[in-house]
């Protein structure tokens, strides 16, 4: 008796055949070799990793006015000055002022002079911002250099030894200024810096620690 004809797929057997996926293939693989995923993990690690990448340092976001300039055997602090306050102060002053004495009477008037008084000032200090730098507090081994002001020539040039205290006042604060306010006394005489003349309260605290340092070394000076 004669076999069943084969068919075009399978001349043997005479059954048909699907093509098999790409996907089954694979499974089909890895089901024969189990062993062949271990392998290449193994290669993988063998291998080693990779080449490190070079680490970069962090910004520092340190404000700037925390690393004073250091001169030979002392410290320089720059003053910071803003125009924004004088430059509102002086229109405020000025336009407003001028209105309170043309309208009103005779109060109004007093008040409005006042104000154009508060304005011609701050107008003054704001000329001076453009004539003169903010002024630099430079401490030395030998002398110290103060300013009288924020953009005022001619500072106030003394010894170490001149100074006789300096401290913080933090409450005891005049309206117009940020506490705390940097005293230096020299004798009779005090001046005020404002912490609105610094770049921060780190500069004030500088200030104050160079000047400690050599006020004692000028005292160790004269006792040997």
């Amino acid at each position: 008796m004669r076999s069943k004809p084969a068919s075009e797929t399978s001349p043997e057997t005479g059954e048909t055949r699907k093509p098999s996926e790409p996907g089954e293939a694979s499974k089909t693989r890895a089901a024969a070799d189990p062993a062949a995923e271990p392998r290449a993990e193994a290669h993988d690690d063998a291998a080693g990793p990779g080449p490190a990448r070079p680490h970069k340092p962090a910004k520092s976001d340190k404000p700037r006015g925390d690393k004073p300039r250091t001169s030979a055997g002392g410290i320089e602090i720059e003053l910071e000055v803003s125009r924004q306050r004088s430059t509102a102060w002086t229109i405020f002053g000025l336009i407003v002022g001028s209105l309170l004495i043309w309208k009103l009477g005779t109060v109004g008037v007093w008040g409005g002079v006042a104000l154009v008084a508060t304005g011609a000032y701050h107008a003054w200090n704001l000329i001076q911002t453009f004539l003169h730098p903010p002024g630099t507090v430079i401490v030395s081994d030998r002398q110290v250099s103060l300013p009288r002001g924020l953009c005022m020539p001619r500072p106030v040039v003394v010894t170490p030894k001149d100074i006789t205290a300096v401290y913080f006042l933090r409450r005891s604060v005049p309206w117009n200024h940020a506490a705390p306010v940097l005293i230096i006394e020299l004798g009779a005489r005090a001046m005020a810096f404002p912490r609105d003349w610094f770049a921060s309260e780190a500069d004030q605290r500088h200030v104050v620690h160079a000047l400690l340092r050599d006020k004692a070394s000028a005292a160790a000076d004269e006792s040997a």
